[in-house]
């Protein structure tokens, strides 16, 4: 449960809420309204639009429908789209009443102030690659600890408000702890940091946050956060829910976290570890994230049926963790809210066609029951250590007794012995894909498609005639900031890394940066914590670091008087800490 820091969540309310802006932004106040209320049939699907109006494109609002008139920039008294939404004839009012769309009188009052101020669109944030923007000048040079702080005072101060005095350190050390490895600090830790603290606070801070981010149970916090993004379960979760062996790849991610294994190689070991040159344990255990989907192992399953299924969810998974995209949406029709077309579904799909499925389906629920063969017996990364101190204490060791040479044989026997199975991919030759008309795993009549990345995004690219992208391409595509996407990515994890130190998102949908979803409130902020994060070397460990040694995570999370006063949504007076001790409630 996040805990709450009053001025940053009241900054993001009165921002989303429309509370303090003076001006309209197309992306924060009315692409939301839009995406809501009107692309279902006026938006990216073009077999599902009506009146030949788009309204998700600058052109499409201004060249399409039956009128050239839709939107009048300066002038709502001469635009259609003013006209229809405040009409009373349910004949001609939008949306229309069966869509149960209905706009409140502040969105219609937004709408005619966009269009007043001249009805300009901007390009979905979410698609444009993060750039580094200048760090505002330091307001409070005093209070700023690290460039995060100088862009929160400067929208504080803009705002009208100041930062909240910081919190006492017993709850600072608490809040660290439960941060960044999930765990309350012990007595003996909380007298050392609040000794360290009256000596010097910044240096406290910093060496403490080291001290966390090498614990190992810093891997094993943020390894509860990646397995429920990535699905993880240990059973297939269907019909009799029977066992399946991937437990491994749990140990794989929180050594991965501990290790601080860059977040680009993290990605392609997951994606494709099978089609790295020589790829290590570890790296073959990494792909089983490909084999982390509810799968059936009932005797009489219908295997396209299933294929289809599967298909879909690895799309949906990959495009959500990775994306914050709902490209899942896709699957049946061209999105509705998003660029994504059906086409992009299945060719991104398309990637994982070389998974080998033949033997999943070749096991059924009266033959080896527990086997989801491609698998592989593997050690721990300390049995793997040991295996390989015992062989060389053989090799090189002299032992003075006989009993000695047998008690290293003995260990090293039954070590050999202790392992576990666990699911990996296995790359074969990839199985034709194609579009499913309306998704429907029956229908074969639609085009064969390749792999492809989706058409609109940028670093789109086909591989020489004769050859086929894979999943190691996908990888590197999703994490090269040079083709765009990379920055993408880096902006998605950035958020994520944000609300688990904070509470909440810079933009609060973590998980769909579409047209569905809401903007940043602080663009800048969050551009500027993506590049960091890739133009660090993709360092967790670093952006973690940087997060709680800024002066905005110090602050206390007690709430004036004077903010439960401005909060539009009263959101802030029900809230409880985690992290507040009885003196403070």
């Amino acid at each position: 449960m996040p805990h709450g820091f009053p001025v940053l969540q009241l900054l993001i309310a009165t921002l989303c809420s429309g509370g303090l802006i003076a001006g309209v932004d197309f992306n924060r106040d009315i692409r939301p309204i839009l995406s809501d209320h009107c692309f279902a049939c006026h938006g990216p699907d073009e077999h599902e639009r009506k009146g030949k109006l788009r309204l998700d494109t600058s052109e499409g609002a201004r060249k399409g429908g039956e009128t050239e008139s839709t939107i009048v920039p300066g002038n709502p008294d001469e635009s259609e789209l003013i006209h229809r939404i405040f009409s009373s004839d349910p004949d001609e009012v939008m949306p229309p009443p069966k869509a149960h769309k209905e706009l409140s009188n502040d969105q219609k009052a937004l709408l005619r102030q966009w269009v007043a101020e001249g009805g300009k669109y901007a390009e979905p944030w979410t698609y444009l690659p993060p750039k580094k923007h200048s760090i505002p000048a330091a307001q409070s040079p005093d209070w700023s600890e690290n460039w995060i702080d100088n862009f929160i005072v400067d929208q504080l101060q803009r705002e009208g408000l100041q930062p909240a005095p910081d919190t006492d350190p017993v709850t600072l050390v608490r809040r660290l702890h439960f941060d960044l490895i999930g765990l309350p600090p012990t007595p003996a830790e909380v007298s050392r940091f609040l000794k360290h603290w009256q000596e010097d606070p910044a240096s406290c801070l910093e060496t403490t946050a080291g001290a966390l981010l090498s614990s190992p149970h810093f891997g094993e916090r943020m390894a509860m956060y990646w397995l429920d993004l990535v699905r993880y379960a240990d059973t297939c979760g269907y019909h009799g829910d029977q066992d399946h062996s991937i437990s491994p790849y749990r140990d794989y991610v929180i050594d991965a976290f501990n290790d601080n294994l860059p977040f680009d190689q993290f990605t392609r070991e997951q994606l494709a570890g099978d089609l790295l040159p020589d790829p290590t344990v570890d790296q073959k255990i990494a792909t089983g994230y490909n084999r982390l989907l509810q799968t059936s192992h009932e005797g009489g399953v219908q295997a396209r049926e299933y294929l289809a299924i599967y298909f879909a969810d690895r799309v949906r998974n990959l495009s959500n963790v990775w994306m914050g995209a709902t490209v899942g949406c896709a699957q049946c029709h061209d999105h509705k809210y998003d660029p994504y077309t059906s086409r992009d579904f299945y060719a991104l799909g398309a990637f994982f066609a070389d998974v080998d499925e033949s033997q999943h389906f070749r096991v059924g629920s009266n033959s080896l029951p527990t086997r989801r063969p491609p698998e592989i017996d593997v050690h721990t990364k300390r049995e793997r250590k040991r295996l390989s101190e015992l062989e060389n204490l053989l090799e090189t060791a002299r032992f003075a007794t006989e009993a000695d040479r047998k008690k290293v044989e003995t260990e090293l026997s039954t070590l050999r012995k202790t392992t576990r199975k666990t699911m990996i991919t296995v790359a074969t030759k990839p199985r034709a894909i194609r579009i499913l008309p309306r998704g429907d795993w029956l229908d074969d009549s639609g085009p064969v498609v390749e792999p492809a990345f989706p058409a609109f995004l940028p670093g789109n690219r086909q591989h020489p005639a004769g050859t086929r992208l894979n999943r190691l391409d996908l990888a590197n595509w999703l994490t090269d900031p040079s083709s765009g996407v990379g920055g993408l990515t880096a902006r998605v994890m950035a958020n994520r890394f944000w609300y688990l130190v904070f509470g909440s998102g810079i933009s609060r949908r973590l998980d769909d940066f579409g047209g569905q979803g809401e903007a940043p409130v602080h663009p800048e902020l969050l551009d500027n914590l993506a590049v960091e994060f890739y133009e660090s070397g993709w360092d967790v460990k670093h952006m973690m670091k940087l997060l709680v040694t800024s002066r905005s995570y110090r602050q206390s999370s007690l709430e004036p008087a004077a903010l439960r006063e401005r909060d539009p949504y009263n959101r802030l007076n029900a809230r409880q800490s985690r992290y507040r001790l009885p003196a403070e409630t």
